[in-house]
Protein backbone atom coordinates (compact mmCIF):
# COMPACT_ATOMS: atom_id res chain seq x y z
CA UNK A 1 0.00 0.00 0.00
CA UNK A 2 1.33 3.66 -0.65
CA UNK A 3 2.79 5.69 2.05
CA UNK A 4 -0.03 8.37 1.67
CA UNK A 5 -2.35 5.88 1.70
CA UNK A 6 -1.01 4.65 5.38
CA UNK A 7 -0.76 8.01 6.75
CA UNK A 8 -4.49 8.94 5.85
CA UNK A 9 -5.74 5.85 7.34
CA UNK A 10 -3.54 6.39 10.56
CA UNK A 11 -5.03 10.22 10.26
CA UNK A 12 -8.89 8.79 10.19
CA UNK A 13 -8.25 6.34 13.00
CA UNK A 14 -7.13 8.51 15.54
CA UNK A 15 -9.37 11.40 14.85
CA UNK A 16 -12.05 8.59 15.29
CA UNK A 17 -10.73 6.71 18.08
CA UNK A 18 -12.10 8.03 21.21
CA UNK A 19 -15.68 8.20 19.19
CA UNK A 20 -18.78 5.48 20.03
CA UNK A 21 -19.14 3.38 17.42
CA UNK A 22 -16.57 4.67 15.63
CA UNK A 23 -16.41 1.80 13.46
CA UNK A 24 -18.60 2.68 10.63
CA UNK A 25 -17.99 6.49 10.59
CA UNK A 26 -14.32 5.20 10.32
CA UNK A 27 -14.81 3.06 7.88
CA UNK A 28 -16.83 5.99 5.90
CA UNK A 29 -14.21 8.15 6.27
CA UNK A 30 -11.71 5.73 5.11
CA UNK A 31 -13.44 5.39 1.85
CA UNK A 32 -14.49 8.27 1.42
CA UNK A 33 -10.80 9.60 1.26
CA UNK A 34 -8.85 6.33 -0.24
CA UNK A 35 -11.81 5.33 -2.82
CA UNK A 36 -12.15 2.03 -0.77
CA UNK A 37 -11.21 0.56 2.28
CA UNK A 38 -7.95 -1.58 2.16
CA UNK A 39 -7.62 -4.80 3.93
CA UNK A 40 -4.30 -4.14 5.28
CA UNK A 41 -5.98 -1.38 6.89
CA UNK A 42 -8.08 -3.92 8.87
CA UNK A 43 -5.36 -4.99 11.39
CA UNK A 44 -4.37 -1.22 12.47
CA UNK A 45 -8.39 -0.80 12.76
CA UNK A 46 -9.10 -3.11 15.07
CA UNK A 47 -6.09 -2.82 16.80
CA UNK A 48 -6.99 0.87 17.70
CA UNK A 49 -10.72 -0.12 18.54
CA UNK A 50 -10.42 -3.09 20.78
CA UNK A 51 -11.60 -5.28 17.77
CA UNK A 52 -10.92 -8.22 15.77
CA UNK A 53 -9.49 -8.70 12.27
CA UNK A 54 -12.24 -10.12 11.45
CA UNK A 55 -14.90 -8.31 12.85
CA UNK A 56 -13.95 -5.58 10.75
CA UNK A 57 -13.82 -8.08 7.65
CA UNK A 58 -17.39 -8.62 8.86
CA UNK A 59 -18.88 -5.20 8.52
CA UNK A 60 -16.79 -4.37 5.18
CA UNK A 61 -18.08 -7.33 3.44
CA UNK A 62 -21.21 -7.29 5.05
CA UNK A 63 -22.46 -4.02 3.95
CA UNK A 64 -22.57 -3.48 -0.19
CA UNK A 65 -21.24 0.22 0.30
CA UNK A 66 -17.86 -0.67 1.19
CA UNK A 67 -14.94 -1.41 -1.24
CA UNK A 68 -12.03 -3.39 -0.74
CA UNK A 69 -10.23 -2.84 -4.11
CA UNK A 70 -9.68 0.86 -5.44
CA UNK A 71 -12.57 1.85 -7.89
CA UNK A 72 -12.54 2.90 -11.49
CA UNK A 73 -12.95 6.72 -12.15
CA UNK A 74 -16.47 6.73 -12.00
CA UNK A 75 -19.20 4.85 -10.62
CA UNK A 76 -22.29 3.66 -12.09
CA UNK A 77 -24.90 2.17 -9.64
CA UNK A 78 -28.08 0.46 -10.67
CA UNK A 79 -31.01 0.62 -8.46
CA UNK A 80 -31.92 -2.83 -7.71
CA UNK A 81 -34.91 -2.12 -4.93
CA UNK A 82 -38.33 -3.03 -5.41
CA UNK A 83 -40.15 -0.03 -7.37
CA UNK A 84 -37.23 0.35 -9.77
CA UNK A 85 -37.41 -3.66 -10.63
CA UNK A 86 -41.04 -3.58 -11.01
CA UNK A 87 -40.03 -0.58 -13.79
CA UNK A 88 -37.39 -2.79 -15.65
CA UNK A 89 -34.00 -2.48 -13.61
CA UNK A 90 -33.49 -5.77 -13.91
CA UNK A 91 -33.01 -5.94 -17.62
CA UNK A 92 -31.36 -2.42 -17.39
CA UNK A 93 -28.68 -4.24 -15.13
CA UNK A 94 -28.20 -7.47 -17.77
CA UNK A 95 -27.58 -4.96 -20.19
CA UNK A 96 -25.06 -2.69 -18.43
CA UNK A 97 -23.02 -5.84 -17.55
CA UNK A 98 -23.07 -7.20 -20.64
CA UNK A 99 -22.26 -3.85 -22.17
CA UNK A 100 -19.51 -3.43 -19.87
CA UNK A 101 -18.15 -6.69 -19.91
CA UNK A 102 -18.39 -6.57 -16.05
CA UNK A 103 -20.52 -8.16 -13.54
CA UNK A 104 -20.96 -5.87 -10.16
CA UNK A 105 -18.48 -5.15 -7.88
CA UNK A 106 -16.02 -4.71 -11.33
CA UNK A 107 -13.91 -2.24 -13.20
CA UNK A 108 -13.85 -1.95 -16.50
CA UNK A 109 -10.83 -3.07 -18.33
CA UNK A 110 -10.11 0.93 -19.42
CA UNK A 111 -10.60 1.47 -15.55
CA UNK A 112 -13.12 3.96 -16.82
CA UNK A 113 -16.51 2.54 -14.48
CA UNK A 114 -16.55 0.20 -11.66
CA UNK A 115 -20.83 -0.97 -11.64
CA UNK A 116 -22.10 -1.44 -8.86
CA UNK A 117 -25.63 -2.22 -7.10
CA UNK A 118 -27.35 -0.21 -4.97
CA UNK A 119 -30.84 -0.59 -2.67
CA UNK A 120 -32.85 2.62 -3.26
CA UNK A 121 -31.54 5.70 -4.67
CA UNK A 122 -35.07 7.39 -2.84
CA UNK A 123 -35.94 7.71 -6.57
CA UNK A 124 -38.62 5.63 -6.73
CA UNK A 125 -41.40 7.71 -8.61
CA UNK A 126 -38.57 8.17 -11.63
CA UNK A 127 -37.98 4.00 -11.75
CA UNK A 128 -35.84 2.69 -13.17
CA UNK A 129 -33.33 4.92 -10.83
CA UNK A 130 -29.18 4.34 -11.31
CA UNK A 131 -26.41 6.65 -10.40
CA UNK A 132 -23.17 7.85 -11.88
CA UNK A 133 -20.70 8.97 -9.27
CA UNK A 134 -23.66 9.86 -6.87
CA UNK A 135 -25.31 11.82 -9.28
CA UNK A 136 -29.01 10.65 -9.48
CA UNK A 137 -30.65 9.40 -12.85
CA UNK A 138 -34.37 8.60 -13.40
CA UNK A 139 -36.29 6.86 -15.45
CA UNK A 140 -33.41 5.12 -17.51
CA UNK A 141 -33.96 3.06 -20.31
CA UNK A 142 -31.05 1.56 -22.46
CA UNK A 143 -30.67 5.11 -24.75
CA UNK A 144 -30.09 7.01 -21.34
CA UNK A 145 -27.88 4.37 -20.45
CA UNK A 146 -25.78 4.55 -23.20
CA UNK A 147 -25.19 8.15 -22.77
CA UNK A 148 -24.36 7.45 -19.76
CA UNK A 149 -21.37 5.11 -20.38
CA UNK A 150 -20.50 7.38 -22.68
CA UNK A 151 -19.91 10.45 -20.65
CA UNK A 152 -18.61 8.79 -18.30
CA UNK A 153 -16.26 7.34 -20.64
CA UNK A 154 -14.85 10.86 -22.15
CA UNK A 155 -14.57 12.34 -19.20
Amino acid sequence: MVEEILVSIEKHIQAHINVPGALMPLLHAIQDDVGYVPESSYSPIAKALNLSVAEIHGVVTFYHHFRTHAPGKHILQICRAESCQAMGSEALEIYVKKTLGVDYHQTTSDGAITLEPIYCLGNCACSPAASIDDQVCGRVDIDRVNEIIAEARAA
